[in-house]
């Protein structure tokens, strides 16, 4: 197990809640932070700048004594517009862990590095891990196949067992981790903590939409859909909510253009595609309720430690 001593002894269990587009805020993140993992959320889901500054602020004052640090995921691609600006804030607000996507910048890791901050980054291939290790980063998120969002199509096995050929530093692994007992597989894989996305969408504290919700609860495994058609990077939706959006069925391997300046307008119809068109990976039939956080990650705990005993038991 390789944690950093951020991490060591601040969480009650090895997970890492996901910072999901138009669904994570403060209100998720501290019920996450508070109850012991780590909460997280993506910088643009904020329309602008000076939002997400006040969101770090809200975040910073709603924090426990106790709680666990938080996380904010930055999109490191030259179309985001933010990007400087925002990572200026998060400088300035020293926050604990930085999640780069879409680009592991040697800048972008030296300016967290510089206040004492984390920095650990998606990587779905072996070839994205190396070139992440390489800039330095402190943690790789092994985003497998069946995850939500960005997801890739590796095995966990695969993904795992090739990254930890050449990476001994904290390792996440993403991909239907709904229970407590799949955290426990996660470390016996060889990862350090479970990155968990679409389980805590269905959360009381969400943002998401209500009939996000329901469509979480009612999709299966056989309803997710990778397809680049929607953001240019290929990405898990559900079925359900591509059709209502209009995507011809026939058509999702086209690749959209990549562009997050677009994104950010408001009032854009790319925009607007972006809040109809709904992510979930593959372990939603597995997701039958609507608990609190607070109430999901007793039940997390209780799962993992149970898992625990049956393993020692085994052995």
């Amino acid at each position: 197990m390789s944690l950093p001593a951020l991490l060591e002894g601040r969480l009650r269990l090895p997970v890492v809640a996901a910072p999901m587009f138009l669904v994570s805020n403060p209100k998720l993140v501290l019920a996450c932070c508070n109850n012991g993992v780590v909460g997280s959320f993506p910088a643009l889901n904020q329309r602008e700048s000076g939002g997400f500054k006040a969101w770090l602020e809200e975040i910073e004052a709603g924090l426990e004594d106790d709680g666990a640090p938080y996380a904010v995921n930055l999109i490191v691609h030259y179309t985001n517009p933010r990007l400087q600006a925002d990572l200026a804030i998060c400088v300035d607000h020293k926050v604990p862990i930085v999640i780069t996507s879409l680009g592991a910048v040697q800048e972008v890791v030296d300016a967290v590095h510089g206040y004492g901050g984390l920095v650990f980054h998606d990587v779905t291939t072996r070839r994205h891990a190396e070139k992440a290790a390489e800039a330095g980063v402190d943690g790789l998120i092994a985003v497998a196949a069946g995850a939500g969002g960005h997801a890739g199509t590796w095995s966990p096995f695969a993904l795992i067992a090739e990254i930890r050929q050449f990476f001994d530093k904290t390792l996440l692994l993403s991909g239907c981790l709904n229970h407590g007992h799949e955290v426990l597989a996660a470390q016996v894989l060889g990862a350090d903590l479970a990155y968990m996305g679409t389980r805590f969408i269905a959360t009381r504290e969400s943002a998401a939409e209500e009939a996000y919700k329901q469509m979480i609860l009612d999709a299966k495994a056989a309803d997710i859909i990778h397809t680049p058609a929607v953001s240019g990077v290929p990405a898990s939706f559900m079925r359900q909510s591509l059709e209502r959006a209009g995507y011809d069925m026939k058509r999702l391997q086209d690749k959209a253009d990549i562009n997050y300046g677009e994104k950010l307008k408001p009032l854009n119809d790319e925009a607007k595609a972006w809040k109809s068109v709904w992510s979930a990976g593959q372990g939603v039939g597995a997701i039958d309720d609507l608990p609190s956080v607070g109430e999901l990650i007793e039940r997390l705990d209780r799962e993992y430690r149970e898992a625990r005993k049956r393993a020692f038991f085994l052995h």
